[in-house]
């Protein structure tokens, strides 16, 4: 599974309430959530990011409360991964629960910055900074988590193994 796209780089201690704001805890909708992604830190986001591109990060991304609704409004606008120096726990599970790719990498966060161009293989785990002409490598993902992802989270897999088993249409 190969990423590309533009790298939207943010600081440390990211918290759910920036990435999407309390207000809109009452929206499942993903497109609506996807309209105010990113809006508690950087009310510019929705205008600039394009399907494919990247958050890279500091530490602690994702911290705050534990609402599905921050990885899901960043799957949403388009964002096909987010690479960070570490995520918050809950954010961790919640982002591979719904199927947003985040990998762990410093060397990659310490190097990149807004704008450059990655080009990411999940399966290896190597982040290529196609702008600064280096690669970096995160540890890959187990092959289970690589069919949650590609299924669209858990729920979606969960219903594909049942289906294929005849116990759901």
């Amino acid at each position: 599974m190969k990423l590309t796209g533009k790298v939207h780089k943010y600081g440390a201690n990211v918290d759910t309430d920036a990435i999407i704001p309390a207000r809109y805890l009452n929206v499942s909708d993903p497109d609506e959530l996807a309209r105010h992604s990113m809006e508690g830190i950087d009310a510019q986001f929705v205008k600039r990011v394009a399907p494919g591109d990247f958050i890279v990060a500091e530490t602690n991304f994702g911290c705050g409360s534990s609402r599905e609704h921050a990885p899901v409004a960043i799957k949403a606008s388009g964002i096909s991964c987010v690479v960070a120096r570490s995520f918050a726990r809950i954010f961790f599970r919640n982002a591979i629960n719904i199927g947003l790719p985040i990998l762990e990498c410093e060397e990659a966060v310490e190097v990149t910055q807004s704008g450059d161009i990655l080009e990411i293989e999940l399966e290896t785990g190597e982040i290529k900074n196609i702008t600064r002409g280096r690669t970096f490598h995160a540890k890959p993902y187990p092959e289970f988590m690589l069919e949650l992802i590609a299924a669209g989270g858990l729920v979606e897999h969960t219903r594909k193994r049942l289906k294929a088993r005849g116990v759901v249409r």
